[in-house]
C-alpha cells in the first residue's frame, strides 16, 4: 500500500531522515508500520533538531516539500498565493499515486487537500482533524471549511474523519476517536498522593496565547496569597516564555513558580508522577495529549470546559472545570480543595478511565481503518 500523508505540520531534515513535531511523528509511526510505501506533502524548514522532534521511522519514504501557506501579512500572502498553483499540482499528483489518502487537519495545506480529494472519490481516504470538533465553537473561517468539505458525503468519499468526541447529529464520515502517549506496558499503580500538604501544580503545553499560560500562573499566585502550600512547574516553550518569566520575576513568584521548557517524556512522566494538578485553561483544544498523559498517572486535571474535556472529565468526575476567570477558577478549586477524599476518588477515576486509552488500543484502531484501503 502506497500511504499518503498530507500535512500543515513543519518537518526537518537530518541528511536523509526526516523529523517533526514529537506527538505528531509518534502516532504516524504506528500508522506507517503497517504500510509498505509513504508519501508525505509538507513544509519543510531547515532548524535544528531539538527535544520536541522525532524522526519518522520507515524504510520506504519519500518527502515532497510544498511552500508554507500563511496569510498574516501583504507580502506572506502575494507569495502564498503564487504558491498554490505548484502546490495544487503536486496534490493532484501524490493522491493520484496513492492508494490511501491521510489529510491532516484544519490547516491550510490540509485545506487544500480536501479541495483536491474531492476530484478523486473512489480513493481511500482518511483525515484526522486534531482541532475543536465542538459544531458551536467559533473558529476561524477555514477551519468551518474543512469541516464542511469533511462532514459532505457528496464532496467527500470513501472517507473515515476521526474527531475527537461524540457529537449529535453528525454525517456517517464522521467517527469520534482518540490519541494516546503511553504503552499498555507503562501502566502502572499511581503514587499515592496527600492532599493536606503543598500541592504540586503543573503545566503542560506551548506558552501561547492559546493556551493562557499566564492564567495558570495567576491562579497559583492567588492560592498563594491565600495561604496555600502551592508550587507549578510549566513545562513547554513559546513566544510568550520572556513575558512570563518577567511577571514572575516582577511578582517574586521564583520560589514557588519555574518555568521548565521543553522536556523528553522520560522527565514529562517524572514529573506527573510527583504532581497532584494538572493545570490546562486553554481557549481551544482538541483531544489534549497533556490532559490525558497526566490523568495516566493519577493527576487530576483543572481545565476549561471546552471541546471534548468535559467529557473526558465526565462532568468533574475525573477533574476539575473551571471558567477562565481568575477568582471564579480559584473559588471552585477551592471548593475541591476542603474535600480530600473526593480528590482520591477523582484521582483514582482519572487513572482507570486514562488506562483504556493507550497506544496498543490506538494501534489496534488504525489497523481497522487501514483494512478498508
Amino acid at each position: 500500500m502506497r500511504f499518503l500523508i498530507i500535512s500543515h505540520s513543519k518537518h526537518k531534515q537530518r541528511r536523509d531522515t526526516f523529523y517533526g513535531y514529537t506527538p505528531y511523528v509518534r502516532e504516524m509511526n504506528l500508522w506507517l508500520k503497517h504500510v509498505d510505501e509513504v508519501e508525505i506533502v509538507a513544509p519543510k524548514i531547515n532548524d535544528t533538531i531539538s527535544n520536541i522532534d522525532t524522526a519518522y521511522q520507515h524504510n520506504n519514504l519519500t518527502f515532497n516539500q510544498v511552500s508554507f501557506i500563511e496569510f498574516t501579512s501583504f507580502k506572506k500572502t502575494i507569495i502564498s498565493l503564487l504558491s498554490l498553483p505548484r502546490i495544487i499540482f503536486t496534490l493532484f499528483r501524490a493522491i493520484k499515486n496513492a492508494d490511501h489518502i491521510h489529510l491532516r487537519c484544519p490547516g491550510n495545506i490540509g485545506l487544500l487537500g480536501c479541495l483536491v480529494q474531492v476530484f478523486f472519490p473512489q480513493k481511500i481516504k482518511t483525515a484526522k482533524y486534531a482541532g475543536n470538533w465542538d459544531p458551536k465553537s467559533k473558529q476561524p473561517i477555514s477551519y468551518r471549511i474543512q469541516k464542511w468539505i469533511l462532514s459532505s458525503r457528496l464532496l467527500t468519499r470513501n472517507i473515515q474523519v476521526l474527531v475527537y468526541g461524540d457529537w449529535k447529529n453528525q454525517t456517517k464520515n464522521i467517527k469520534p476517536f482518540f490519541t494516546a502517549s503511553f504503552y499498555n506496558s507503562e501502566i502502572e499503580l499511581p503514587t499515592e498522593r496527600h492532599y493536606d500538604d503543598k500541592l504540586n501544580f503543573v503545566f503542560i503545553g506551548s506558552l501561547v496565547k492559546g493556551k493562557r499560560p499566564l492564567l495558570a500562573i495567576k491562579i497559583i499566585e492567588k492560592l498563594s496569597k491565600e495561604s496555600k502550600q502551592v508550587s507549578l512547574e510549566l513545562y513547554g516553550d513559546g513566544i510568550l516564555k520572556a513575558e512570563l518569566e518577567h511577571y514572575i520575576a516582577r511578582k517574586k513568584l521564583e520560589r514557588i513558580i519555574t518555568i521548565k521548557g521543553n522536556k523528553k517524556k522520560d522527565e514529562i512522566k517524572n514529573a506527573l508522577k510527583s504532581a497532584h494538578f494538572l493545570l490546562l485553561p486553554s481557549k481551544s483544544e482538541g483531544w489534549p495529549k497533556a490532559v490525558a498523559e497526566a490523568m495516566f498517572f493519577g493527576v487530576i486535571p483543572i481545565t476549561t470546559k471546552i471541546s471534548c474535556l468535559p467529557f473526558m472529565l465526565d462532568t468533574e468526575k475525573r477533574g476539575i472545570l473551571i471558567e477562565p476567570v481568575i477568582n471564579n477558577a480559584v473559588d471552585n478549586i477551592n471548593t475541591y480543595l476542603e474535600d480530600k477524599n473526593r480528590l482520591k476518588l477523582i484521582s483514582e477515576s482519572a487513572s482507570n478511565w486514562s488506562h483504556n486509552y493507550t497506544l496498543d488500543t490506538f494501534e489496534a484502531e488504525i489497523v481497522k481503518l487501514l483494512k478498508h484501503s
